[in-house]
């Protein structure tokens, strides 16, 4: 996990070279997602008779994969079988590409899987838990509270119980949302809300096609980038009194050169231990506690 800083270097870097002024900023509405929420068609209830889940939360069959893209339901993923365009599967693969579902070939062995050993047919979708919310709606919910934004960002965080314990400490400290990307992320699956503990039932979740965009268009409406790596200020020397978004990456490769690029601040937790890491979720809960704190403490 990247937000440390096992040196205590407090060099203080800055991404995105903005002079910070104290403001709130106007959080103008801006296009941020692709799909804020798709509309329903009054199937969403029921996908057909012959739908099989399997215990991940996966939509298994042609049949009930066809029928969970017509219903408008929020989709994750597409997995199919490497090399298999005969017939219905055809027909699944255009209509999830026309609503920008990623679609990713697999080997039948890797659907096995996906599936429980039922019978797949050659595709299997993973269906979110719940409606994702648009950045827009984000910045709408904190200011209906009438409070200064605090958004987590999450980039390339693909395991599901880092994601669920991430979105439990976002939830904990009061963040008005998570953001997070459509490829290179774990979805709301069921393992991502039991590892929640309940509280992806209490976020808005917002789902983008390019996380640097989505950065861009928070700088603009007044939102001030952090991302949690080493070599930067400690936590609890930074200015979270102003709204901000904190971004958190993988442990394996931690935050992506570009989103490191477009912060304004590096933000580090120092180490004084053997050991020089931090699960991402432990080092959320840390960053987001001191960021809350100075939110209720305003001057």
């Amino acid at each position: 996990m990247a937000s440390i800083n096992k040196n205590d270097n407090n060099s203080g870097k800055s991404g995105g070279k903005r002079t910070k002024e104290r403001n709130t900023g106007s959080f103008n509405k801006r296009n941020f997602n692709e799909n804020p929420r798709n509309s329903s068609s009054g199937r969403e209830d029921i996908l057909s008779s012959d739908a099989v889940y399997a215990s991940s939360g996966a939509v298994i069959g042609r049949n009930a994969t066809a029928e969970l893209l017509k219903s408008g339901r929020s989709v994750d993923k597409l997995f199919v079988r490497r090399g298999d365009r005969e017939g219905s599967i055809n027909v699944i693969i255009a209509e999830a590409l026309k609503r920008g579902i990623p679609v990713i070939e697999v080997d039948n062995s890797r659907l096995d899987v996906l599936s429980g050993g039922a019978h797949h047919q050659g595709v299997v979708a993973m269906a979110a838990e719940k409606e994702y919310s648009s950045v827009d709606e984000i910045l709408e919910i904190a200011k209906s509270r009438g409070e200064v934004p605090l958004i987590v960002i999450a980039d390339g965080i693909e395991d599901p119980h880092n994601m669920g314990a991430l979105i439990r400490c976002a939830e904990c400290a009061g963040a008005h949302g998570i953001i997070i990307p459509k490829r290179r992320s774990a979805g709301l699956s069921p393992v991502v809300t039991k590892s929640s503990a309940g509280a992806v039932e209490h976020m808005a979740i917002a789902k983008v096609p390019n996380l640097a965009s989505a950065v861009d268009s928070l700088k603009e409406a007044g939102v001030w980038i952090y991302t949690a790596e080493t070599g930067g200020t400690p936590y609890y020397e930074c200015d979270f009194k102003v709204p901000s978004a904190i971004i958190f990456g993988s442990e394996g490769e931690g935050v992506g050169r570009l989103l490191r690029e477009k912060s304004d601040f590096i933000v580090s937790i120092p180490l004084y231990g053997k050991v020089n890491s931090l699960n991402v979720s432990c080092a959320a809960a840390v960053i987001l506690s001191e960021a809350a704190r100075q939110a209720r403490t305003r001057v």
